[in-house]
Parts: C-alpha cells; structure tokens; sequence
C-alpha cells in the first residue's frame, strides 16, 4: 500500500519554523534549485570582491568612511546572495571592520544593547505564547468570521493591513506589528489547513511559502510603517524630524496639520501597497468557497478560553496598554510636556516587552504542580537569529553616523546634483533618505538625512520646510532588507517571508512609495499653508 508523502503539519511548521534554510532544508524544484544554487554560489566571490575593488577606488574619502563603506557594501550582497545565513553575514561584517580598524570591538558591539532587541525579544516571547496557547488561532477566526472577509484571500490581506495601518498610527510601528503578528501567522495557519484539507496543496507541502502568507506578513509590516506616517506621534522617525524642522524653520506643526497633510498620502500608500504585494504574491486562490462554515465549525470546537490563554491575554494586554499609553498622554499633553517625557522615558517599548514576557513565566496554570503559562524550553525557541540580524544593522547604522560617511554622501551627491530647486532637492532628499535606510534603522534615517537636507536647501535659497518633511516621511521607508526598519525584521523573523520576495516587493513599494511623496507632498503642503 503506497501511503504517499507524509502530510504536514502545519502548526509545527509556524511554531517551529526557521528563518533560513540551507538547500538540504528545503524542497525545490528543479529549475529554483538551479536559481538558489547560483545566487548563494554568487555570493562566495562576489562579496569580497566589491569590498576590495571598493576599497582600492582612488576615492577622497575620510579612511574610516571608506573602509565602512567597502565592507556596507559587500555585507549588502552577502545579505542578498545568502551564500551564509543571513545573520552570520552581518557578524562578518562586524568583524571585519573591528579588523580593519574602523572601530574598537566595544564600541562597534555597543549598540548590541539597544532597546528594540529587547522590544523584539519580549515580543517574540509573547507571539510565541500566543502560538503555543492558540490565542492566535481564536484572533484568526474572529477576524475570518467578519462579513465577507473570510471569502476572499485578496479581501483578507487587506482589511488586516487596514487594521495595521489604523493602530500603527498611534501605537509604534515596532508594537503594532509584534502585537499581530500571532494573529497573522494565526490567520496563515487557518487558510493553509483549508488548502490542506481541501486537497488544493500537496500533502507534504511547506506553509512558510505559501504566497498568501507571504502577501499576509509583508502587509503587516509595510502597512504599519504606511501608518505610522499618520499622526506625528506614529514613528519615531516622525518625532526627529519634526523636531529639527521646527527648529531649522521656527514653524510649529500642529498634530491636525500633520495628519491633514499625511492622510492623503497614506491613503494612496496604502492603495499602492495593496496592489503591490497582491500582484507580487498572488494568492494561491482568490475565493475559498466554504470557508465561513469552516470557520464557524472549527470556532465551535475550540471551547472556552483555557487558563493558559486568559494568561496569555493578560500578559499581551498589560503590554499592548503600556505600549500606547505614552502615545495617549501625547494626544492630550503634547510631545513637548514634562509629563510625557518622563512616562515615555520610563516605558521604553524594549523595557515593556520583557516585562510583558517576563508575565508569562510568573502566571501560574497549575499552581499545586507550580506550572507556569510559558518554560524557558519554549523562550528559546524564538527566532534569534533576526534578533542577531537586527543588531548587526544597528551597528552599521550608528557607524555611518559616527564615521560622518552618511554626511559625506548626502553633501557630496547635493552638490555634484547642483541642486537648486525644492522639487530637485525635495527628490534627492527622498532618495537619500529611502537607501539610508536600506542599510539601518529608519530612527537613523531620519536623525542622519534631515539634518543634510536642510543646509542644503537653506544654501541653495530654498524653503527646507517640503524637502526635509519629505525626508521625515521617506525615512519610513526603505522595505528591501530585513535590516531596514524592526517591521521588516520581524516578518522576516516570521519564516514566511523569504528574502528574495522581501527585496522583490519591497525594491517596487519603494519606489511608488518615492514617487507619490515627491508628487504629493509638496502639493498638500501648499493646500495647507502647513509650511508658511
């Protein structure tokens, strides 16, 4: 009796997934194996010799920014190529520029301390509760059983990146994101063993690539980062370039101007990125016929909360709440109040999420036999490897800052470009600002382009009002690496999202995104006086 291939399971592949896997790891066809094999063999010559032909370029650079820049670029195409993990290409990068002498070893490795690894711990912690206990499940449902929603694959992908991109306006892009990630791997777990028992995949066949799972996480993170653009309290990015645009210019903008000028451009971010990834990552199938009896079937066997989820719930809901409280007392209080510097100060989101997490370990489910929500056994299996990833990029990008190479190639493209007009300088501002934060956080983006943007513009007889705005909104950018902004680290975290799709849609959300910023935006700022 031929029993045919193993049938897979579907959970233990989203509980247990890794975010690389070698070519012994994965099943291939034919033709993709070829394609993966010459990428990742690619990646062995051509990494270390674009640092070195760099490095040899009778460039007049400072030696420090030069060296930076040779090994950015060849850590850049160990990231694209994968010929080692992904992670690992990152460390090589760091230990080749303590090597070269760049910096010293401690302080190459300080920024390793950062909070948002500590934010990205707790969070995976959490989503990891939230798998194990099936609270991600039961959002899954809920969210499945919404009129018409649960239909089409295509509506679902958008109504939860509307989701995304409403709360990301006021809670952290970096939160909102870790927050419904359970939900979405949740979500993606429902509609595999739909396909799974409805005979319309292989028996055997991977939930991590399925490209309505990829379509699902890369919403999640590009639509918080959409989002986050709304409000001024939405991203950090936000709230430096706000700052140093106020105090460049000494023109306030108020919380009503901000998002009146925003929402437009969100709004049509939002379209583009719909069509973007479901064009990009077609969903298996459109319709799913049966799948509300479905929902409503499998909604009924799961029964009353178990102690484990009420737990669970209990940890995500005291996070989630810690999260968006400072962003309540800006609403009422201001950026600028004693009150919301202090809470803002005390609540860091890396402190939070380990706290959060921390909970999980401390609420008992069976208090006689001293049973806990979560063991350490399943802490451990989060992904580590993008919490490593992530470091790496934070590195890189305090490094382009310290060194002053980011200045350098801000001043130096401004004035071989001869800028001179806000719509020339308004572009480069928004380019400039999208590759930075390829290579390092969109916190640094912002911090590091602003302020090369508006020199240039005030040089140049030109209000740096449009321009540096343009920057601030282009810092949320940058959705090709997982190194560019948390959001993408934590989809890439997920294992769903394979960094050949992350570059493929992000490289082209890039772009549109680019394109309606500096079409619109100086616009709107013209129709809301919001500059003058």
């Amino acid at each position: 009796m031929n029993s045919g291939p193993p049938r897979t399971d579907v959970d233990e592949a989203l509980l247990g997934h890794a975010t690389y896997g070698g070519l012994a790891e994965q099943r291939l066809t034919p033709a993709e194996e070829r394609f993966e094999k010459a990428r990742r063999t690619t990646g062995l010559w051509l990494a270390p010799l674009v640092t070195a032909a760099f490095l040899l370029l009778p460039i007049e650079m400072d030696a420090e920014q030069h060296t930076l820049a040779a090994v950015l670029l060849g850590v850049i195409v160990l990231w694209v190529t994968e010929p080692v993990p992904i992670p690992v290409g990152g460390l090589i990068g760091v230990g080749v520029i303590v090597l070269l002498g760049v910096a010293s070893a401690t302080d190459a490795l300080t920024p390793l301390g950062s909070p948002t690894l500590f934010t990205f711990i707790g969070a995976f912690i959490l989503a990891q509760a939230m798998l194990k206990h099936g609270v991600a499940r039961r959002f899954a449902f809920r969210m499945l059983s919404l009129p018409g929603v649960g239909r089409s694959t295509f509506r679902l992908v958008v109504a939860f990146g509307l989701i995304t991109c409403l709360l990301s306006a006021f809670v952290s892009n970096t939160a909102t994101v870790a927050m419904l990630l359970p939900t979405a791997l949740g979500m993606l777990a429902v509609i595999a063993k739909l396909l799974q028992d409805r005979g319309l995949v292989a028996p055997d066949f991977n939930p991590l690539r399925l490209r309505v799972g990829a379509a699902l996480i890369l919403m999640l993170a590009y639509g918080a980062s959409v989002g986050g653009l709304i409000t001024p309290v939405g991203s950090p990015p936000n709230l430096i370039g706000r700052g140093l645009i106020e105090e460049a210019t000494g023109r306030r903008i108020s919380f009503t101007e901000w998002m009146l000028t925003a929402l437009p451009i969100c709004a049509l971010m939002f379209a583009a990125l719909a069509v973007v990834l479901l064009l990009l990552n077609r969903p298996e199938i459109r319709r799913i016929e049966g799948v509300e009896e479905y929902v409503h079937r499998e909604r009924a066997t799961l029964g009353p909360l178990s102690r484990a989820e009420w737990n669970t719930l209990v940890a995500f809901g005291a996070t989630v709440f810690l999260w968006i409280f400072p962003g309540l007392v800006a609403v009422f209080t201001g950026t600028g109040s004693a009150l919301y510097t202090t809470i803002s100060g005390r609540l860091n989101e890396g402190v939070v999420a380990v706290l959060g997490a921390a909970l999980l370990f401390l609420l008992p489910t069976d208090w006689g036999r001293r049973e806990f929500t979560l063991t350490w056994s399943d802490a451990t299996k989060i992904d580590w490897g993008t919490i490593v990833l992530f470091g790496t990029g934070i590195i890189f990008g305090s490094l382009l800052e310290e060194t002053g190479l980011a200045r350098t190639i801000g001043s130096t493209a401004g004035s071989a470009l001869g800028l001179g007009s806000v719509f020339a300088i308004t572009a480069f501002a928004v380019v400039l600002a999208v590759l930075v934060s390829e290579t390092t956080s969109n916190t640094a983006s912002a911090a590091v382009v602003v302020p090369i943007v508006i020199p240039i513009a005030m040089a140049a007889g030109v209000n740096p009002f449009v321009p540096a705005l343009a920057a601030t909104f282009a810092a949320s950018f940058g959705f090709m690496l997982p190194v560019s902004t948390p959001q993408n680290a934590i989809a890439y975290g997920s294992g769903v999202v394979p960094i050949t799709t992350m570059i493929r849609s992000g490289a082209s959300f890039d772009v549109l995104g680019a394109l309606l910023i500096i079409v619109l935006l100086p616009l709107l700022v013209g129709l809301t006086g919001i500059g003058t």
